[in-house]
């Protein structure tokens, strides 16, 4: 296979060339091969389609940071291709993609399935977490976690073969492209949005889910008005590699009466019904002028001329420094300090840190440095963990301080090295 571009996606296809495609996307550290016991079956009636996300299963390793990124990287793929119309089935971070699909190109994807899927999975601050994991320690610590995550004990004890196999795709993976998926699941968030889904979907779970489990998929099911729930008893997170029996019968029986056209394996025809074709652009006949229609945006300018940054700086601000924390700072506040907690959100996040003209790496050695010149500790701990998620590495922070130990004194610095001696540990030491 040649080498694939920075805009598209290492793929494979199965099955009849001229049947209608299925693409199967895959979850955050696994490759196209979870799905390797659904394929003979489903590519009887169609021409299955499977994807590797960047830097997974020896893909190229161009990271993508969002849940957008994959969705345009995989149309660009399908459209180099020639596919314009497809069924789309993906698990966990695959669902994710599935629902950015259906959200954004409804016009693309004829019918969808959901599976270990949710509308906004975790918190923000458990994958940036898990980003700094990885950059401190490697995947290695997150790859023989992973049998726990993925399967349920009596199917990990049962199958050694399997479980190895999983932990192996993860630590194979590429660093830097897990810790970016991580990011774009950290700022997935389509809970407001569900009732935009307007193709018929079916929500598969695992009984025994603890990541994405059954109440998520509720959630799911009761946000996207033609959805219907799956449970698959005995089965964890990663439950089409669990119970692909199951997983491949109702695949089968979703995508054959949710979405027409089928195809015959006899005849090799596919039956296109008329509401599937799309017709051509109707333009209706213009008797005079036609009027020029102005984007909303520019007919109700901003009345000081410039947005408020207040949201822009929210949103910063909880990336940075995490939801927890910010959380537990705006529940604090009150009539004698809200309006202080309203000006740090609206001017330093969403003015000064909002800026383009330093990266946030670049922001947070500045401020860690500052924030050693004034001997602020207690801002100094938080900091040093939000240098964490922005991707200095334990290192860098190290030098950061001695670098600040010759500009700002010995003993300021000799304080600063305990609190973020303290944090760094406390934030990359993988959970057991």
């Amino acid at each position: 296979m040649s080498e694939t571009p920075s805009n598209t996606l290492q793929y494979r296809f199965d099955g009849p060339e001229d049947a209608p495609v299925l693409i199967l996307g895959p979850s955050l550290g696994t490759t196209w091969h979870m799905w390797d016991r659904q394929v003979p079956e489903l590519s009887k009636q169609w021409r299955i389609f499977r994807f590797d996300l960047p830097g997974h299963g020896g893909a190229p390793a161009y990271p993508a940071g969002s849940v957008a990124d994959l969705s345009g990287r995989l149309l660009a793929t399908l459209d180099e291709l020639g596919v314009q119309r497809f069924g789309y089935a993906g698990c966990a971070l695959g669902g994710a993609v599935g629902i950015e699909l259906a959200l954004r190109h409804p016009e693309r994807i004829a019918s969808l399935a959901l599976i270990a899927a949710s509308p906004r999975f975790g918190t923000a601050d458990e994958f940036r977490q898990r980003g700094v994991i990885v950059r401190t320690n490697g995947l290695d610590p997150i790859a023989r976690t992973a049998p726990e995550r993925w399967f349920t004990g009596g199917f990990a004890a049962a199958q050694p073969a399997i479980t190895e196999w999983a932990v192996q795709m993860v630590r194979t993976t590429d660093p830097g492209c897990y810790i970016a998926a991580c990011e774009a699941l950290a700022a997935f968030d389509v809970r407001a949005e569900l009732g935009r889904v307007g193709v018929p979907t079916l929500v598969l779970v695992g009984s025994d889910d603890q990541v994405t489990g059954p109440a998520e998929a509720r959630t799911l099911v009761a946000g996207i008005p033609d959805a219907r729930l799956a449970v698959v008893p005995g089965a964890s997170h990663l439950v089409p590699v669990e119970q692909p029996a199951a997983v491949t019968d109702l695949l089968v029986r979703h995508f054959s009466s949710a979405w027409q056209p089928a195809y015959d394996s006899t005849t090799g025809q596919v039956a296109i019904p008329a509401a599937l074709v799309k017709p051509a652009l109707a333009v209706p006949p213009q008797s005079g002028p036609v009027a020029e229609i102005a984007p909303a945006a520019a007919a109700q300018p901003e009345a000081a001329g410039r947005p408020d940054p207040y949201d822009a700086g929210l949103k910063v601000r909880r990336e940075v420094l995490g939801d927890a924390h910010v959380d537990r700072a705006l529940a604090s506040s009150d009539e004698f300090s809200g309006d202080f907690q309203e000006f740090i959100t609206r001017y330093a996040w969403g003015e000064v840190w909002n800026r383009p003209g330093l990266d946030r790496r670049s922001r947070s050695c500045v401020t860690l440095t500052a924030l050693v010149a004034g001997g602020h500790l207690e801002e100094l701990a938080f900091h040093t963990r939000a240098a964490l998620r922005n991707g200095l590495t334990p290192v860098e922070i190290k030098e950061v301080l001695l670098q600040a130990a010759v500009y700002c004194g010995v003993p300021a610095a000799n304080s600063a090295f305990k609190v973020a001696q303290q944090v760094i540990r406390e934030e990359t030491t993988p959970q057991e």
